[in-house]
């Protein structure tokens, strides 16, 4: 029987192998001259359909949390089932972010587009090894319980920059330093707002990491044309 406990460690792997299926229906889209909005809606919407809206649900439930205070209520408000105001206007920047980074992305494209998942799912891994879990239970818990240090977070950026460094070099680098940095702040930055982090703000963790690194990849690939 397959042991799912140690499951978050691989998970920037999964990142990864998603980010390849990904970079592969890009490079489709492009062969068949799919116009280029269209075909970040489209790669969009598979990203979301391949991850079952997961993550884009912490996304929503961690907004709804933050719009309340004080703090010691937000954990009630992430466990209701209603999704308010601050939750859907947090998924739609998240999703619009993704679309506009992917529709002017050009240089280096696949590769950015490869990593994303997976510099978001070590993000993930950050959030879970280093701060404390919230809830006695739930659906992160077992995460928490189960994580092992240093290794565990030291497998997801070993793989990460390995590809980054083989495809692209001294910019594979360069986008290496900037997966990491987002990955800290971000996971950082919900455990600030919560002081410490839930299986909703693990998904959150993800969703964000996964587009602030598409929009600031975009940025920088303009400046090093």
């Amino acid at each position: 029987m397959i042991d799912l406990s140690r499951i978050a460690r691989w998970s920037p792997i999964v990142g990864l192998i998603l980010g390849i299926i990904l970079s592969l229906l890009d490079y489709l889209l492009v062969k068949i001259d799919c116009p280029k909005f269209l075909a970040s809606v489209l790669i969009v919407a598979f990203w979301l359909f391949f991850t079952g809206g997961l993550h884009l649900d912490g996304v929503i439930d961690s907004a709804d949390g933050l719009a309340v205070e004080p703090k010691e209520r937000r954990l009630e408000v992430m466990s209701d089932s209603h999704v308010g105001a601050f939750g859907v206007m947090a998924a739609l920047l998240v999703l619009i972010l993704k679309i506009a980074a992917l529709a002017d992305l050009e240089n280096y494209k696949a590769l950015i587009l490869l990593l994303s998942p997976g510099w978001g799912r070590w993000a993930q891994v950050l959030a879970i090894a280093q701060y404390p879990y919230l809830k006695k239970s739930g659906k992160g818990h077992f995460h928490k319980k189960s994580i092992r240090l240093p290794i565990d977070i030291l497998i997801g950026p070993f793989f990460l920059i390995l590809v980054s460094i083989l495809i692209a070099h001294q910019f594979g680098l360069l986008l290496s330093i900037l997966g990491i940095t987002i990955a800290y702040l971000v996971s950082w930055w919900y455990y600030k707002q919560f002081s410490g982090h839930t299986g909703d703000t693990y998904g959150a963790v993800v969703e964000w990491s996964e587009a602030i690194f598409l929009a600031l990849s975009l940025m920088i690939t303009h400046f090093h044309r």
